[in-house]
């Protein structure tokens, strides 16, 4: 195992250590990782946040491609990069799941943050900073739907809240402790949190890179 140059790589990706984004810090958000319906696909025969880590790892080469529109649909949209690469990693482990034309969930979902084309209109090409942009948005509304549907969560609460609406919608939200049940796996946002928190904690604190606050963010 290369472990110096996988450090060297997750640190040219994520590049996230001051970058908070606007909507919590993800260092601060809880997590149990992977279930096993997560990870026995993958090979392991582990679960929980090794697991995760394991598969995030694994996405690193690809994940790396899209680095630069990664970190920039963060910026545009307040968004910690790295939350959004770890949406990334469990949607489509960095394109690698997906059809040459960025297809994948049996044709219903488009590019890296697999946008369901039964709910929204999709925007191409599926590797591009514009599909990266459209993913991000809905997952802000999804942290807003959340943030108006439980106030007295904290941020990272409510980051944790809008992560797992990414997949099934707000409406399956109904507990902090169980909002998973009912998303893919029934792991979504522990998983995908997982993942973001490796990402995140192998980044570079030497680049600083100002996010800016969207009109109305919260």
């Amino acid at each position: 195992m290369k472990l110096p140059l996988i450090i060297l790589g997750l640190a040219a990706l994520t590049d996230t250590s001051s970058q908070s984004g606007c909507y919590g810090d993800i260092n601060r958000v809880d997590t149990t990782g992977a279930s096993s319906q997560t990870a026995r696909p993958e090979g392991l025969n582990y679960i929980g946040v090794r697991a995760s880590e394991t598969i995030a790892a694994k996405d690193l080469p690809r994940m790396n491609n899209y680095k630069g529109i990664i970190h920039s649909a963060g910026r545009k949209l307040c968004v910690d990069p790295a939350v959004i690469a770890g949406i990334i990693s469990r949607e489509s482990h960095a394109g690698a799941a997906l059809t040459r034309d960025g297809w994948g969930d049996g044709g219903n979902a488009y590019g890296l943050m697999q946008v369901d084309k039964r709910y929204h209109n999709i925007v191409k090409p599926w590797n591009s900073e514009a599909h990266l942009i459209q993913g991000t948005q809905i997952l802000v509304g999804m942290i807003k739907a959340i943030q108006r549907k439980f106030p007295s969560w904290t941020k990272e609460q409510q980051l944790k809240g809008g992560i797992s609406a990414y997949n099934a919608g707000p409406g399956n939200v109904r507990t902090y402790e169980r909002m998973d049940i009912g998303t893919t796996h029934h792991d979504y946002s522990n998983d995908a949190v997982a993942r973001a928190k490796y990402y995140k904690k192998h980044g570079s604190a030497e680049r600083r890179t100002t996010l800016e606050r969207p009109t109305g963010s919260t």
